[in-house]
Parts: structure tokens; C-alpha cells; sequence
């Protein structure tokens, strides 16, 4: 069900231009939480969507809430790297609509467990300047803004604009020379923050929470996938969607 944010949200006071309405499904929980904004190419190379899922799963471990838009590429490995119950998807469009459709799954999942943030009403399809708003809201709601690889010229380099203007902190993966040239012209110019160790940089952010529930310890005896799915049903399979588990040769074990 869409439902106007009726709370006050301190960080969209960065924002050129503060939101008369915002629109929302799921848990608005979320946003009391630590945020950071991870944005990149919708063409990332096996390097980035390696480690932007890492590195969204190393923030969630801590209890960082994942903030992004919901397309293809890096924004849906870091909402999958965060999992479904850490993540908040800022949309260009109406929540009625699932876009892009081949994410629609990842969405309906975000709105059950996450949170799906919308500036526009019910019916509204995307546009470029959609999606430019939706990113200046994307970078607003984060601490600091991560863009795991991103071509010059391109979208995510708009985002940095936002996060300039905000005084955010940016961070970028390093990769190698002309490779992701847009993050790779940040570093040259000063402008951003090399990750050079994943799990370094998550600690800036705390521990992390342990918190395993009778599921989780199910999973860390590594049974065979006719037992958990006697035991947990569907729930195993949602859990292999989100990340969290891999199934291979019939055995289910933790990632």
C-alpha cells in the first residue's frame, strides 16, 4: 500500500530543493537508521559487481542501512548485497510501477522488507529528469556516497555533483587505467576516497551485529537442500535470491 512519509526526514534539507511530498511502501523504520548511498555503471565489469555486493554486504553486517535507485547493475547488486530488510530503493516513477521491469521481482521484495521511496504520485512514468531527482534523493539520504564504476559523462557523475554540493564524503572502488575513467577522474582530481580493503572500511561503521536467529544456525550445519526445504520451505529459496545462501550440489551453506 503507498502511503505519504508523514515524518520529518532531517537529511532532504541538503537537498537544492526539499520535497513537498514523498511517497513511500514498506518500513519507514529504515530511515532512523545509518545510511550510505552506493550508485555505478548499469554495465558493471565482473570486478565491480563483485565487489559492490561485497561491500553492501560487509555495510549491512553492521547495521548500515543501503541507499539506491533500483536499476540494473550496480544499484541492483547492492541492494542484493544488503539484503531485502537493509535496503532503500528510491524510485523515478510512481511505486505503482516496477521499473525497470526485468528489477520488478527485487522491488515487490524491497517494498516487503525494505523500503521503496518515491517523490512521484501513483501513474507517473520515469523521465530524464525523473531520474535526475531521483538521484539528487538517492545521495541526499546517505552519509556518504559510494560509486563502485561509472564512465565519464554518465549518471553516477551526476550523483557526485549532488554529493559535492551536500559535503558529502565520496568513495570509489580503484580499478585499473581506462577502466570506469569517471571514478578513476575523481581520484586523479582529489575528489574522492579510494576502498582499498572492503572490510576496513565497513569498520568505520561499527561491528558487526551478530544477531543468528534458529534459521540462520539451521544454515551454518550446511544441510542438504531436501532438509532445508522440509524444514523452511520457500523461505530457503528467497534466502538464495537475497544472497544469503548459495545452493550447490544439492547442499545449502551461508555466504
Amino acid at each position: 500500500m503507498i502511503k505519504i512519509v508523514d515524518i520529518k526526514i532531517d537529511a532532504l534539507k541538503s537537498m537544492k530543493k526539499e520535497p513537498k511530498e514523498l511517497f513511500y511502501i514498506g518500513n519507514l523504520g529504515l530511515l532512523d537508521r545509518v545510511k550510505v548511498s552506493i550508485v555505478g555503471t548499469r554495465r558493471p565489469s565482473n570486478y565491480t559487481k563483485d565487489f559492490t555486493y561485497k561491500l553492501a554486504k560487509a555495510l549491512a553486517k553492521r547495521g548500515v542501512v543501503v541507499v539506491s535507485g533500483a536499476a540494473m547493475g550496480v544499484d541492483s547488486l547492492a541492494h542484493l548485497g544488503a539484503g531485502f530488510s537493509n535496503t532503500i530503493a528510491v524510485m523515478a516513477n510512481g511505486l505503482n510501477i516496477r521499473y525497470p521491469a526485468v528489477n520488478k521481482n527485487l522491488i515487490e521484495q524491497i517494498e516487503n522488507s525494505g523500503l521503496a521511496l518515491s517523490f512521484f504520485k501513483e501513474g507517473f512514468r520515469a523521465t530524464k529528469w525523473s531520474f535526475v531527482a531521483r538521484n539528487e534523493l538517492v545521495v541526499a539520504l546517505g552519509d556518504c556516497l559510494i560509486v563502485t564504476e561509472a564512465d565519464l559523462k554518465s549518471g553516477s557523475l551526476r550523483s557526485v555533483e549532488f554529493a559535492l554540493k551536500m559535503n558529502k564524503p565520496i568513495f570509489v572502488l580503484p580499478h585499473r587505467l581506462n577502466e570506469s575513467l569517471g571514478t578513476n577522474n575523481l581520484l586523479k582530481e582529489n575528489r574522492a576516497t579510494p576502498i582499498y580493503d572492503i572490510e576496513e572500511f565497513a569498520n568505520n561503521f561499527g561491528v558487526i551485529k551478530e544477531n543468528k536467529d534458529d534459521f540462520t544456525l539451521f544454515l551454518e550445519s550446511s544441510p542438504t537442500l531436501q532438509e532445508a526445504l522440509l524444514k523452511y520451505g520457500d523461505k530457503i529459496y528467497e534466502a538464495e535470491l537475497e544472497g544469503l545462501i548459495k545452493i550447490e550440489n544439492g547442499v545449502v551453506s551461508l555466504l
